[in-house]
This record gives structure tokens, C-alpha cells and sequence, in this order.
């Protein structure tokens, strides 16, 4: 069933919603903490999230990196790690909710390390200043908005650390929308305008995500969440 995009916007929302409070439960329960495995708090997310939500399906590979491991972007699958004091660690999940799917980010710092800590700020406010640059510039293309992420990654005295910045977002399975073709991600050479519609002439809804990363240190940070869904 083609569903309006109200509709679909009232899904994505609820559905970011529900990932942002299965986050704050993390964080709470006291879930990310040293000395334990990335596969080990994995595995507790993912107990938790069928508990608050009955959540079993996920439309992409569940994500806990820290320590060095926070440099490597999606595709890569670097060995587990144990979670150690000080460290920065992120989270990328996609849940889906109802046949509606979330794709949600957030970068944590254990301790006080101020570098991870102002990592972990830098990322955020990227991630609004991308949100105002999309928001200003009505025939953006994703090139546009990856060379800006970029741009932004310099100027915060980081390193942009993934192919993309973005892709699309909708109704399970993703797989309908998002291949590997460039015009499904915000990325160098996708040269279409972000609000061009879909086939079906409807519009089409965004991820922006944020990597910023300092290969010396061995550390990144990671933030993503809807960006054409208010």
C-alpha cells in the first residue's frame, strides 16, 4: 500500500522517536561501560530493544565500535574489541518499528577526556550546521551536501571519515530504495537534487550521518539521524 508522505513522516518520526528512547536507555542502564566486549553490549541492545519494543528486525547490521574502531566506516568489520576506561564509543542501529524503519547515531565518552568529549560535541553541532546548509539551499545535490560535511570536518580540525554522508530512508524492506548506486546516499558523485521525487513522484526522505575522525589518536565520532522529517 502506497502510503502519502504524511503518512510516511508521522512513521519515520515515530519510529526515531522510539530509537532515541531505546538510546537513553542504554545510556541509563548503565549498558556502555569498560571491560566488557563491543559484541557483549551489542548483544545487550539488542535484549533490551525487545523488551521495550519487541524489536527483532533490523534493516542493517547492528553497530558498537570504540577505541580504534570508531574509525572505520559501515562496510567495514573490524575485529571486537573490549571497551576500555576513557574510551569513546558509538552506536548505529537500525531498528524497524512496525515496517518503519529508524537509522539513528550517537557517539559516548567514558571519563573526561576532553579531545573525545569535544569530538563528541564537534559531531552534533555538524550535524545541525549540515541540517541549516540543506535547509538553505533548496536544489541541493547529495555531492553538494557531502562536499560541505567534508568541509565542516576540516574546520572542526577533524578528518571526514566515511564514503557518504546520507542516504535515503523509508518503509521496510530498504532494500527497495537503497542499493549501492550513488544516487541512493549523499556522496561525491551523486549529482541529482536531494528533493527530486522518487518513480512513483513522491518525495524522498534523508538520512544525514556524521563521521569525523582523527587517525593519529585512533578515534571517531559518530551522529546520524532523520534529516528531511521534522
Amino acid at each position: 500500500m502506497q502510503r502519502s508522505p504524511e503518512e510516511r513522516h508521522v512513521g519515520l518520526r515515530e519510529a526515531e522517536r522510539k530509537a532515541e528512547e531505546l538510546f537513553k536507555q542504554v545510556e541509563e542502564k548503565g549498558i556502555l561501560r569498560s571491560g566488557v566486549t563491543e559484541k557483549q553490549v551489542n548483544k545487550e541492545i539488542y535484549e533490551l530493544a525487545f523488551q521495550m519494543y519487541e524489536i527483532k528486525k533490523y534493516w542493517h547490521k547492528r553497530i558498537v565500535r570504540a577505541g580504534k574502531n570508531t574509525l572505520y566506516p559501515y562496510r567495514e568489520n573490524p575485529p571486537d574489541l573490549m571497551i576500555s576506561e576513557e574510551d569513546i564509543i558509538f552506536l548505529d542501529f537500525g531498528p524497524i518499528f512496525e515496517e518503519w524503519e529508524a537509522d539513528f547515531g550517537r557517539t559516548y565518552v567514558l571519563g573526561n577526556d576532553p579531545y573525545k568529549i569535544k569530538l563528541r560535541d564537534d559531531i552534533a553541532q555538524a550535524w545541525q550546521d549540515g541540517k541549516d546548509f540543506f535547509l538553505s539551499r533548496p536544489n541541493i545535490t547529495g555531492s553538494e551536501l557531502f562536499e560541505f560535511m567534508c568541509r565542516l570536518a576540516e574546520q572542526y580540525g577533524w578528518e571526514y571519515g566515511g564514503p557518504h554522508a546520507g542516504h535515503l530512508i523509508g518503509e521496510f524492506p530498504h532494500e527497495r530504495i537503497q542499493g549501492d548506486e550513488v544516487e541512493n546516499y549523499i556522496h561525491a558523485d551523486n549529482n541529482i537534487e536531494m528533493r527530486e521525487t522518487d518513480k512513483d513522484g513522491r518525495p524522498r526522505d534523508w538520512i544525514l550521518e556524521v563521521h569525523f575522525i582523527d587517525r593519529e589518536r585512533e578515534i571517531g565520532g559518530f551522529f546520524e539521524q532523520l534529516l528531511t522529517v521534522e
